[in-house]
């Protein structure tokens, strides 16, 4: 009895041993908590994906450098070889003469601020009125009239300019005037072969190119036809005179700057030791005349032209007695230059047809009319044609 007493006991005690070494052996895992259970489950991060290439940026033009101001003035060399400060931007002009008059008109007459003479009173037919209005100045060579310094000053033009045949002492009576007034003068050249060219200058002097262009090409296309006519001419030039003053008796020499015309479509029979530079001419007699006897007489309109065919005295002359003479036409001005201005153009294309009708076939009016367009900035009428030159 003792004996099962001992050996429960010593089961009970090798129980108990096994329970202490399970227990020191095993990890046991808690259970979770309400919080550990509410809170999800980590989900795996998703895979990085590319991302998308930028669009590419529109092209942009690099930034504008800043550009210099332009300065307010500029210099010119005129074709006295003067070289003057002038106003880049140009919009008030004065002119020396009735000769630069006439020329300028043509291009700007929007600039002119005064005249250097009243226009002829039979110009107010053709001209806008507006123009008959200027303050007349007077002119620098020749002329009835002095310029009017005190006149130039109140009109206030930025400039004054000088075209034509350049006169003795041009440059030092230029500059004189320049300092005297604080108004820069400036000469351009002009002869009937060189105006074209003379119209560019005065255009980029303006800044008014495109419109000096045009006037240019007219000027040249007259030039050329005349030389062209000429060759077809060859040996048949005839020989004029082209005579003015109230008697008929003064004549427009070889050589000088109004007989240009004369020289280009026949052979001007009037030699002289001096030819004039005045408008009047070279007075002369009517011996003379008979020792030059030219084939043809062209009288100014304000001559005795439509006197001479009952004058014996001027039928002693070949071209009288034959009915070889012609009066030049007028309107508004004189086209044989009388000042010898643009206006000789038209005088040229009349000459022509005149004197070698056959070699100058074309219409004269419609050549006539496209001048009074482009330099008169008028229409011309078949009546006015025949008026002027009739």
């Amino acid at each position: 009895m003792k004996t099962k007493r001992i050996l429960a006991f010593l089961l009970v005690l090798g129980v108990l041993a096994c329970l202490a070494g399970c227990a020191g052996g095993t990890k046991t895992t808690p259970a979770p908590t309400e919080e550990a259970a509410s809170t999800p489950a980590p989900t795996e991060a998703p895979a990085p994906t590319e991302e998308p290439a930028p669009a590419p940026e529109e092209p942009t033009e690099p930034p504008a450098e800043p550009q210099p101001e332009k300065p307010d003035t500029v210099e010119f060399t005129d074709d006295t070889g003067r070289t003057l400060t002038l106003p880049r931007v140009i919009t008030k002009i004065a002119v020396s003469g009735p000769l630069s008059q006439i020329v300028v008109f043509a291009l700007a007459p929007e600039m002119l601020v005064a005249v250097s003479n009243e226009w002829d009173p039979g110009a107010e037919e053709y001209f806008d009125p507006a123009y008959f209005h200027l303050p007349v100045l007077g002119q620098l060579y020749g002329g009835k009239g002095e310029l009017n310094l005190e006149e130039l000053l109140a009109a206030g033009p930025q400039l004054v300019l000088d075209v034509g045949e350049a006169k003795a002492g041009a440059a030092e009576d230029l500059d004189a005037l320049t300092q005297q007034t604080g108004i820069p003068f400036i000469h351009i050249d002009a002869n009937t072969e060189s105006t074209g060219e003379a119209y560019r200058k005065l255009g980029s002097l303006l800044g008014l190119e495109d419109r000096a262009e045009v006037l240019a090409d007219y000027c040249e296309e007259t030039y050329a036809r005349a030389q062209q006519i000429m060759e077809q001419v060859g040996s048949g030039r005839r020989k004029l005179l082209y005579l003015l003053g109230d008697k008929g008796l003064n004549v427009i020499a070889r050589g000088s700057y109004h007989g240009e015309i004369l020289e280009l479509v026949g052979e001007n029979a009037a030699v002289v030791d001096n030819p004039s530079s005045k408008g009047t001419g070279n007075e002369t007699d009517l011996e003379q005349l008979l020792l030059w006897d030219p084939e043809f007489i062209i009288f100014s309109y304000d001559s005795v032209g439509a006197e001479v065919a009952d004058d014996p005295l001027w039928q002693q002359l070949t071209a009288i007695r034959e009915g070889n003479y012609a009066i030049a036409p007028f309107g508004p001005y004189n086209w044989m230059g009388f000042p010898p201005s643009v206006q000789r153009y038209p005088g040229i294309l009349w000459l022509l047809q005149t004197l070698y009708p056959e070699q100058a076939d074309y219409d004269l009016y419609s050549e006539v009319n496209r001048f009074f367009e482009l330099f008169y900035h008028c229409t011309l009428t078949p009546e006015q044609y025949e008026k002027i030159v009739g």
